[in-house]
């Protein structure tokens, strides 16, 4: 097993300060940060992205892998300064304006952060001024909308509505999540996918950062 594998399957078992560890002695043996990041502690976060989608790891795993992964990365993070990290996009997520569910959204960011994506997160009962205010700001390749009540989702269709009346629709991909959201609702309010959980959300976002083939 090499230096990578092990920090990856450190992570899958919430291991961090073995993690910490491990990247360390992988930096002083003259490893670069990059391939620490892709082939380490993204490696062990795809896994279990991948495993949580499959059914076969469940959300606490998830967390304690995820909180391995941000104690390696306290180690690994000032290292990068000398190079440069392509991320695999920005991803920005909130949930709607009236709902304060935020497990769902949680996981979809921890998931999207180990897979190198750079996530903002809005936070919880996000207003539709505060989402189209934040595109403005912070520019992300991507918009994760979240509600899990009926009630709420018809707030998503509020946002996408004033990101078009902005201008700015065709700056970002719009992703809707959420336990009442489908893929007919989500074609019906102009979104352009939805995950149905968060384990798949991953591949979503990656599918609308890679370049259609021509």
């Amino acid at each position: 097993m090499n230096r990578f594998e092990e920090i990856a399957n450190n992570v899958i078992d919430g291991q961090g300060e073995t993690v910490a560890g491990l990247i360390q002695a992988a930096l002083d043996a003259g490893k670069t940060p990059e391939d620490i990041l892709s082939k380490g502690l993204m490696l062990g976060m795809n896994i279990v992205g991948r495993e949580f989608r499959e059914g076969n790891r469940f959300v606490p795993e998830v967390l304690v892998a995820a909180q391995a992964m941000k104690m390696g990365m306290k180690v690994l993070s000032p290292h990068f300064a000398s190079v440069n990290i392509k991320t695999a996009g920005r991803f920005m997520i909130g949930t709607v304006q009236g709902d304060i569910h935020d497990i769902g959204k949680n996981l979809v960011a921890m998931l999207l952060d180990g897979a190198g994506f750079e996530v903002i997160d809005l936070g919880v009962d996000v207003s539709v001024e505060k989402f189209v205010a934040a595109i403005k700001e912070k520019k992300p390749d991507i918009v994760g909308i979240s509600a899990l009540l009926s009630t709420t989702m018809l707030e998503m269709s509020k946002v996408i509505e004033a990101i078009e009346a902005a201008g700015l629709r065709n700056q970002v991909k719009i992703m809707i999540g959420g336990a009442p959201v489908t893929d007919k609702f989500s074609k019906k309010i102009g979104a352009d996918g939805f995950a149905p959980e968060a384990g798949s959300a991953v591949e979503v976002a990656r599918q609308f950062m890679t370049p259609p083939q021509v």
